[in-house]
């Protein structure tokens, strides 16, 4: 068996069919975790229990479950029983949850092996991965899976490098802003952002909940898939015929790019429309300004009150100033010690104000009127998604530096709307750059709730880009 090759799908059904062992895969998967330390891709590595697992699905004549024996990883913010879940921060480190979040039982259930927990940016406030609270390698920071000298995206950046390194073939992030289609897009991996409230929430340490989401990522779109319909319920999506599919372009959407990412949208656009995709030009009047009137208003107030009431979930007693104390990464410290905790926003002159005004306004008009222009953009131009580079750059260098503001915004320029208007969006990897030799993603954002409808057209996006060579390091 190639494991550079290996899918989630073929894994199951090579697993049903009796040609490989669970303690196999499982025993595969954890040397190559263990062989790539140096990445940081992992808070806790679950050895005796993965491989447990793995021989009781071995000696088990129930071999018909969708996920039965399959190895995977969960993001250190999803609550796994029995495993600490630190969210990527020094105070929780010891927090052990006694039950699975929703999500996770649901994989569980399928009889999925999670062999590990991953590691992330600092409580997912961030698309650098970059965090001083926990390593395995020589330097801090989740790795890229590509180049370990650059960044591997964030928040989910240790399921992000784990896929990517062909360690798993799959996993769980979670995406507030960007946080499973950034990493996925940086590491050479798919992913689905679903329909806010697609996914249950229960057991997630959280920002935001008119934001956050778990979100599936994996080898290709066809595990994304597996795995959605594993969570979510319902049949098996096929791909969509490709001259049935009409897509946007927005040209706001494709500032900032570098020479890489610029070239590669171009060309698998053009691959598209090739293969009988309609696409066609659009215009989002707006989009920007009412974007910045709901982001960061909405996951920065919201993060106190959603974070007070998982503390107390934990039954820790662990309080929101004790958290604060430990944080470790200083971006992540400056925003809750600054903003968060506070309770408060810059204002129009860059000076602090109270952000309740400035949440309400978010909350009562700008949103609905972000949700209401993406919903008139769908509908007027008869579009199953929108298009867009998932990131305008290849992964920059991982240092204290990745994790500016500047970079914060950059990185998440194009992922941030759709999350802010709750709607779905799916990253597909599309090439290697010509100079860079690193991962390039393209996402196709869809309409609220047309998730199975987005998967079916991604799957058969894929097809015309296949997958992306691994990398030398696996």
């Amino acid at each position: 068996m190639d494991f550079d090759q290996l899918t989630l799908t073929q894994a199951a059904a090579d697993l049903r069919a009796g040609k490989t062992t669970s303690t196999a895969l499982t025993t595969e998967a954890l040397a190559r975790a263990k062989a790539n330390a140096d990445l940081n891709a992992f808070v806790t590595l679950d050895e005796a229990g993965a491989l447990e697992a793995a021989a009781a699905f071995d000696a088990n004549d129930n071999k018909d479950r969708l996920l039965g024996g399959v190895p995977i990883v969960i993001k250190d913010n999803i609550e796994v029983a029995g495993l600490p879940c630190s969210a990527g921060t020094p105070a929780l480190k010891h927090y052990v949850p006694k039950a699975d979040a929703s999500v996770v039982a649901r994989l569980r259930a399928a009889g999925a092996v999670i062999i590990g927990k991953t590691s992330m940016h600092e409580l997912a406030f961030g698309i650098s991965g970059y965090n001083t609270a926990f390593k395995t390698g020589a330097e801090f920071g989740v790795r890229n899976a590509y180049d370990g000298a650059l960044i591997a995206g964030g928040s989910s950046s240790g399921t992000g490098a784990a896929i990517g390194a062909r360690i798993v073939a799959g996993g769980l992030g979670t995406d507030t802003g960007g946080s499973v289609r950034v990493p996925a897009a940086l590491n050479g991996c798919a992913s689905l952002r679903p329909t806010i409230g697609r996914y249950p929430q229960a057991g997630i340490a959280p920002i935001s909940h008119t934001r956050d989401t778990a979100g599936p990522m994996a080898a290709t779109m066809a595990d994304v898939e597996l795995l959605d319909r594993v969570i979510a319920g319902g049949d098996e999506v096929q791909p969509v015929d490709l001259k049935q599919i009409r897509i946007g372009i927005v040209r706001s959407m494709l500032i900032n790019l570098d020479t890489d990412t610029d070239a590669a949208f171009q060309a698998a656009i053009a691959k598209l429309k090739a293969q009988g995709v309609a696409v066609v030009e659009i215009e989002m009047p707006g989009l920007a300004e009412l974007n910045g009137q709901v982001g960061f208003p909405v996951a920065l107030y919201e993060a106190y009150d959603d974070m007070v009431a998982y503390l107390a979930h934990t039954g820790t007693g662990i309080t929101m100033d004790a958290l604060a104390r430990e944080i470790a990464s200083p971006d992540v410290k400056g925003t809750y010690d600054g903003l968060v905790i506070p309770r408060k926003l810059p204002g129009p002159d860059n000076t602090l104000v109270d952000a309740g005004p400035i949440y309400d306004a978010a909350i009562k008009s700008a949103r609905p009127a972000l949700q209401a222009l993406y919903g008139r953009t769908f509908a007027d131009n008869r579009l199953d998604a929108i298009a867009f580079p998932t990131t305008p750059r290849v992964a920059i260098a991982s240092n204290p530096d990745a994790s500016s503001l500047e970079n914060f915004g950059l990185f998440i320029q194009n992922t941030d709307p759709g999350s802010n208007a709750g709607i779905p969006g799916i990253q597909i990897p599309i090439a290697l750059g010509a100079v860079s030799k690193l991962p390039i993603g393209l996402e196709l954002d869809g309409p609220a709730g047309s998730d199975r409808r987005l998967l079916g057209v991604g799957m058969a996006v894929e097809k015309v880009f296949g997958r992306l060579p691994a990398p030398p390091r696996s």
